[in-house]
């Protein structure tokens, strides 16, 4: 099995919206999708995979700044808030905290809507521990 997951945090790092793509797929289907599911915030913090003009113009319509590194390929550079990004390894702590449950670590599910419901059932304990 071949998935991403694209989650959305508050900004203590704990878990809101996930959302599994198959792994070919591109990261934009998953910003297409979660964009409706944001939460009010401010600032968003993003991996440099999301890198695209149409999601900036998107997250500044909904009122957030976005803070999002331009891909190496860009002839120009993308200014972007440096030290507000450094803030960003929260969510690596939160993918890094549902790897802690081993069934989520190892993918032993096999089919995908078993292994999304193992995540929401880690997700959900990490929310609250």
């Amino acid at each position: 099995m071949n998935t991403k997951l694209h989650a959305v945090t508050d900004a203590n790092g704990r878990p809101i919206s996930f959302f599994m793509t198959a792994g070919q797929v591109s990261d934009y289907t998953g910003a297409a999708v979660l964009l409706d599911s944001l939460p009010k915030a401010q600032w968003m913090l993003v991996d440099r995979g999301y890198d695209a003009d149409w999601f900036r113009d998107a997250l500044q319509e909904k009122g957030i700044t976005p803070c999002i590194p331009g891909q190496k390929m860009h002839s120009k550079a993308v200014k972007y808030d440096k030290r507000r990004y450094k803030r960003r390894n929260r969510i690596e702590i939160m993918f890094g905290r549902l790897k802690d449950w081993r069934r989520v670590a190892t993918r032993y599910d096999r089919f995908p809507r078993a292994f999304f419901s193992a995540v929401a059932l880690a997700a959900t304990g990490i929310f609250w521990l």
